[in-house]
């Protein structure tokens, strides 16, 4: 009788990627109550709130990467993503016209970008790597293209006719609360939610796990790969296009350098909660995690007076040693030995 009660919770355990999850997450509290102790504002209600409007960013593009890195593949354009979609909200909006007019173009624009990322990748058979770093540089080219190598003015500026427009997305995207949490978390968690969803409970997640997991086999079983990896790119540049909007939102101007390392950010998120680099593994709840990770780690060892470059050291041994046990955990070991 006892056996058959541990049985749902060990079920639950041994799913797929929720071993990780669960890692990370006591990492996560054992970090912020480390950086509480250090500084006793760390968990204060005011930097609590200004912590969960930072993670939102990484949870966003962390969705779209682990998508992608669950297909076995990569996507390093999301940086430039979203920063062409940040110049181009802003500069429309600088050019009179409609803010959500604006949005739509530059989600359209973003959204060309995942289906070309896709087919290049599926259908041409790129390596996601070079692929994917060249519509980078088409993307940071747009970025700087579309006001003429200037960064924009200000997107609530009097001269604006949709100064008011523009201000009420401003607000809603960034500065905004809803039940004492900024805007930016909860769109975060929408997305997040809508996302998992379709990961976990329906014929899409299904064919992006079995293509990370064996493409052959999924061919054999009837999965239009090609279509699946395009839907995989499609989300990634989604998310980055909305998160383009978010930064456009806080700095309330359209800057060419949007989104610079963002790539990275995605990879850390996906990683760290779990999701592995070799596909097929991992649950979009360890990005939550993982983001958590990141942004705890950055906000924490800011509020400590840490160097940036200690910083950067830090979070990139965290990254490298997230792909280290994801290895060993697939491999059941790691050997240095040669072969003979």
């Amino acid at each position: 009788m006892e056996n058959k009660k541990q049985n749902p919770i060990k079920k639950f355990i041994s799913a797929r990627g929720v071993g990780q999850v669960l890692t990370v997450l006591v990492g996560l509290v054992i970090l912020c109550f480390i950086f509480n102790l250090i500084n006793s504002n760390f968990l204060g209600p005011r930097n609590v709130a200004n912590l969960l409007r930072q993670i939102a960013p990484y949870i966003i593009i962390g969705i779209g990467q682990g998508y992608v890195l669950i297909t076995a593949n990569i996507d390093l354009s999301i940086g430039s993503v979203v920063g062409m979609s940040c110049m181009i909200i802003a500069t429309l909006i600088c050019n009179g016209i409609n803010p959500y007019l604006a949005i739509l173009v530059a989600l359209v624009a973003c959204l060309a970008v995942g289906v070309i990322n896709g087919e290049l990748v599926a259908r041409c058979k790129l390596p996601p790597f070079v692929a994917t770093l060249g519509t980078q540089t088409i993307c940071r080219g747009i970025a700087q293209l579309v006001n003429g190598n200037l960064n924009t003015d200000s997107i609530v500026s009097a001269g604006s006719q949709w100064r008011e427009v523009a201000e009420g997305v401003r607000n809603f995207c960034y500065y905004g609360k809803t039940f004492g949490i900024y805007n930016t978390f909860w769109i975060a968690l929408i997305i997040w939610l809508i996302f998992n969803f379709i990961l976990a409970y329906t014929s899409t997640g299904r064919h992006v796990y079995a293509i990370g997991s064996n493409v052959e086999a999924s061919k054999l079983s009837g999965v239009n790969v090609p279509r699946t990896i395009v839907k995989a790119y499609l989300i990634s540049a989604f998310c980055a296009g909305v998160t383009g909007l978010i930064t456009c939102a806080q700095s309330g101007t359209g800057t060419m350098n949007a989104g610079m390392s963002y790539e990275t950010f995605a990879v850390a998120a996906s990683v760290i909660g779990g999701i592995s680099t070799m596909g097929g593994t991992g649950i979009l709840s360890g990005v939550l995690v993982g983001a958590s990770v990141w942004a705890v780690m950055d906000n924490g060892l800011q509020m400590v007076n840490t160097q940036v470059g200690l910083k950067n050291v830090v979070v990139g041994l965290i990254v490298i040693l997230s792909v280290l046990i994801d290895v060993v955990r697939r491999s059941g070991k790691l050997s240095f030995k040669r072969n003979k």
